[in-house]
């Protein structure tokens, strides 16, 4: 997903319903992930774009609604048209339960050590880590580095300045100064670190002769 910047409603009235449906897919794919980070890194932040990306869910789920009302004629049109329903709705629960566990910041905000050990016993845990002038990362398309092979671990998203990339793409180019929120083993965290600090350089593999 790139850059997320709500747009407008007259732009959303252009989207295909299977572009509205392919938004909410990956809203919701990414949304739970950010919402353990917010509560195991006590980031109000996190928590804002958590919620942020909630509205976007309600606004595409209205206008899926909306698209469906105006397209049934007929009952056969109706009950084809409802697994679409079914679907938007789904997806727009889990962003509504990726709410409900931001929310938790709000009833201790000097942080939850008991949240925090739960999450990390998890084996697969989420991290923060931000890319260094060092890392011959930065400048490469994560197509090109491959990070989750290499490591294990996968990128739910990139902040970058005051703004963030939900679901990265395999073309979005890695800058100095991304902080990458990470998820995956111990293991493979530590041999991302080592890379995305510029204390190992990223492996180059000779390409197979044909």
């Amino acid at each position: 997903m790139p850059f997320f910047d709500s747009p407008d409603d007259e732009e959303d009235e252009h989207l295909t319903v299977r572009e509205l449906l392919t938004e909410m897919k990956d809203i919701s794919e990414v949304i739970v992930d950010l919402a353990y980070a917010a509560l195991l890194f006590d980031s109000q932040e996190i928590g804002a774009e958590v919620h942020h990306l909630g509205s976007r869910m309600d606004t595409l789920n209205h206008e899926i609604k909306i698209r469906m009302m105006l397209a049934s004629r007929t009952k056969q049109d109706a009950v084809q048209l409802s697994v679409l329903l079914q679907v938007a709705e789904g997806a727009a629960a889990i962003s509504k339960a990726a709410g409900d566990i931001v929310d938790l910041l709000e009833l201790n905000p000097k942080g939850s050590p008991i949240v925090s050990l739960v999450l990390k016993e998890a084996e697969e845990k989420i991290r923060l880590q931000t890319l260094s002038d060092q890392s011959d990362m930065k400048g490469k398309s994560l197509e090109s580095l491959s990070v989750e092979t290499e490591t294990g671990m996968r990128i739910i998203a990139i902040k970058r300045g005051i703004r963030w990339i939900y679901d990265p793409e395999k073309e979005v180019t890695l800058k100095e100064g991304d902080v990458l929120v990470v998820r995956g083993t111990e293991d493979g965290f530590e041999r991302l670190r080592r890379f995305a600090t510029g204390m190992e350089k990223w492996p180059v593999y000779p390409q197979e002769e044909s």
